[in-house]
C-alpha cells in the first residue's frame, strides 16, 4: 500500500509518522523551511513524552511520488482548489483520496439521495474545481479530531485525541475505505468506518460555525465563551440554525445542543484554530466553515440571521487583518 499525505503540517505530519512507523509505504508533500528540514532530518512527531523520527520521500513536486493507492489530504480546505491538479499527479485510476479537512467538504452531496444530489458548493468548491479536476468518485469523507502543532521545520507535537472517522460519502463498507480504516487502525489511530459520515460531520461542524468565529471576533477560549452567559447565548443560537439546516439535509445530531456546548467548555482555555490563524496572520477558514453553512441555509429555505450576522463580522475582521 502506498499513501501519500499532502499537506504534511500537523495534522499530516502527525498521520504521515504514524503510518510510516507501521510499515506502510508513505510520503509527503510539503515546501519551504517545513520540506528542507523533512529532507535533511527526517519528520519528528512528539507524542506521550516520546520523540519519534521516520525518514520518508518529502517533495512540493507531487508528480515526482508517483501513484498512490490513497492520497490523504491535510490542507486548509481553501487551499485545495489551487492544486487539485498537483493532487491528480498522484492519482492512479483506482486512487481514492481522503479529505482531512475541516468544515463542510466540497464533495457533501455527492451520491446523497435527495433534490440536491451532486449540487456543487461555491462557497468550498468555486466553480466546480475540485469537483472537475480530481470527481467526487475518489473521495473518502473523513473527520479530524486529533489536535497538534507544528512547532518547527519538521518537527510535529500532538497534543491531544487519536480519532479520526472515516467514510465513502454513499455510506457503503467499500473495500478501499475499508482497507485504509484498517491502515489506520494499525498506525496507531482511531479511524473507524462509518456509514453516516456526515453525521460525524455535522457535530464537528456544528462547534465549528458559532465557537470559531466569536472567538476570532472576541479572542476568547472555549472555556471563557462557554462561561459568558450572552456569548454561550449567541453560540446556542448559531448552533441551532445550523442543526435545523443539517437535519433538514438528513443528517442526525446524536447528542444536544446543550451537551455539544458543554463538552467545548470542557476543553478548557483552547484558542480555536480561527483564532489561531487570526493571530499568526494567516488565512482564515471562515468560507468552509460558517460561509458554507449560510450557502446551505439558503439552499434549503432556513434563515439563519445568527450565523449570517456573525459571518459578516468575523469576515471584516479578517480582512481588516489581512487574513481573508
Amino acid at each position: 500500500m502506498r499513501i501519500c499525505v499532502y499537506g504534511a503540517g500537523a495534522i499530516g505530519g502527525y498521520i504521515a509518522v504514524l503510518l510510516a512507523r507501521s510499515g506502510i509505504e508513505t510520503s509527503v508533500v510539503a515546501r519551504g523551511p517545513h520540506l528542507q528540514a523533512i529532507r535533511q532530518n527526517g519528520l519528528t512527531l512528539k507524542i506521550a513524552g516520546e520523540t519519534r523520527n521516520v525518514k520518508l520521500p518529502a517533495s512540493n513536486e507531487p508528480a515526482t511520488l508517483g501513484k498512490q493507492d490513497y492520497v490523504v489530504v491535510t490542507l486548509k480546505a481553501h487551499q485545495i482548489a489551487a492544486v487539485a491538479a498537483q493532487i491528480k499527479t498522484l492519482c492512479g485510476p483506482e486512487t481514492a483520496v481522503l479529505y482531512a479537512v475541516n468544515g463542510v467538504p466540497w464533495w457533501y452531496f455527492y451520491g446523497l439521495d435527495g433534490p440536491y444530489r451532486n449540487h456543487r458548493l461555491a462557497s468550498v468548491d468555486p466553480g466546480g474545481a475540485i469537483w472537475d479536476a480530481l470527481g467526487p468518485e475518489r473521495a473518502l469523507g473523513c473527520v479530524v479530531l486529533p489536535a497538534a502543532e507544528l512547532v518547527s521545520p519538521g518537527v510535529v507535537e500532538h497534543h491531544d485525541g487519536d480519532r479520526l472517522p472515516i467514510g465513502e460519502p454513499d455510506g457503503s463498507k467499500s473495500a478501499r475505505v475499508t482497507m485504509l480504516s484498517q491502515a489506520l487502525i494499525k498506525a496507531g489511530l482511531r479511524a473507524p468506518l462509518r456509514t453516516r459520515i456526515r453525521d460525524e460531520i455535522w457535530v464537528k461542524l456544528w462547534g465549528n460555525v458559532a465557537f470559531n468565529p466569536v472567538s476570532a471576533l472576541t479572542g476568547a477560549t472555549l472555556k471563557a465563551i462557554v462561561d459568558d452567559p450572552p456569548l454561550r447565548a449567541l453560540v446556542r443560537r448559531a448552533m441551532l440554525e445550523a442543526q435545523q439546516i443539517g437535519e433538514a439535509l438528513g443528517a442526525t445530531f446524536a447528542i444536544d445542543v446543550d451537551r455539544r456546548i458543554a463538552g467545548s467548555g470542557e476543553v478548557g482555555e483552547h484558542k480555536t484554530s480561527m483564532l489561531q490563524d487570526l493571530e499568526r496572520g494567516r488565512a482564515m477558514e471562515i468560507d468552509p466553515m460558517v460561509t458554507a453553512v449560510a450557502e446551505l441555509g439558503d439552499l434549503t429555505g432556513i434563515d439563519t440571521p445568527t450565523i449570517d450576522a456573525v459571518l459578516a463580522l468575523v469576515r471584516a475582521r479578517a480582512r481588516a487583518a489581512g487574513c481573508y
